[in-house]
């Protein structure tokens, strides 16, 4: 297979949900023109990563997943024969929800994942989070690929990689709104590197709020068949400006590189994994802001 494309659309909101989607759509055309499989946008695109402090103003910026904002994306995804994941505030009750909708070049959702590690300490308190971790294969004109997602905070927590790597996923989607600096790129790293799996990462440029760019993609093959060195798992990176960043995923040796190492799934216990599954929370990680 020859390898995925993926755009990271790095770029900045208008301050309106219609001025958001007209660049939006001007941006995956942009995409498409120059090659993309996977155009992907940043956290909450709809509305800029904008978390009204008003219950009512936040409930009215929510749109829904088949509302006329994710429509029109599905509609061009058809029209340039390219999937799209698509960031919104959806509608939900009792709160919105922060999610992406991920569309295939064909017009169709094949899935719409919700946040699940909200970020309670801040804004993200008035928001409902997501209930599970979602995988699809995705029909490109290069042939298919099995992609999921998990957004910002989520990659914190290591679970939501290992999660959608056991799911299948060859390629994780995430789109961010925070500042990209060396110990959340760290983050990401680890998590391709224990999963064997592609990352990539689409943040807000510099000028936004607590945004710098640096939207990145690792492929996850840190050794190179015959090579006794580690190799740099990172295939693009942008700087801290607004741009579209091509990540091209090299999908066959992913795959080969998969089936032969030692990460991921093959070695695991997870019959002694038990504790994980507890909710207890003790001293000194008891917060009293903690949504669960």
């Amino acid at each position: 297979m020859e390898n995925i494309s993926v755009a990271l659309l790095q770029i900045m909101p208008t301050g309106s949900p219609e001025g958001n989607l007209k660049k939006g759509i001007e941006c995956c055309k942009e995409a498409k023109k120059r090659g993309a499989d996977i155009a992907l946008f940043p956290e909450m695109w709809s509305v800029g990563y904008y978390i009204s402090e008003d219950l009512e103003e936040l409930k009215r910026t929510a749109v829904s997943a088949d509302g006329p904002f994710v429509t029109e994306f599905k509609r061009l995804a058809k029209e340039l024969d390219m999937a799209i994941g698509i960031t919104f505030l959806e509608s939900f009750e009792p709160l919105p929800r922060n999610s992406v909708c991920l569309i295939d070049r064909f017009g169709q959702a094949a899935y719409t994942y919700s946040k699940v590690h909200t970020c309670d300490f801040g804004d993200e308190c008035r928001l409902t989070p997501g209930e599970d971790f979602y995988v699809a294969d995705i029909d490109t004109a290069k042939g298919i690929v099995r992609v999921g997602s998990m957004i910002c905070y989520d990659r914190e927590f290591p679970e939501s990689a290992r999660i959608l790597m056991l799911k299948g996923a060859e390629i994780i989607l995430v789109p961010n709104a925070c500042q990209m600096e060396i110990n959340r790129l760290s983050q990401l790293r680890a998590r391709a590197y224990e999963n064997m799996v592609g990352i990539a990462t689409v943040n807000y440029p510099e000028g936004h709020p607590h945004c710098n760019g640096h939207s990145t993609a690792f492929d996850g093959i840190a050794y190179a068949l015959g090579e006794e060195k580690s190799r740099d798992m990172l295939i693009a990176e942008a700087g801290g400006g607004e741009c579209i960043l091509f990540a091209d995923f090299p999908i066959d040796k992913m795959r080969e590189y998969r089936s032969r190492e030692v990460h991921g799934n093959a070695y695991r216990r997870p019959g002694k994994y038990g504790i994980l599954l507890s909710e207890e929370v003790k001293e000194p990680f008891v917060r009293k802001d903690a949504g669960r």
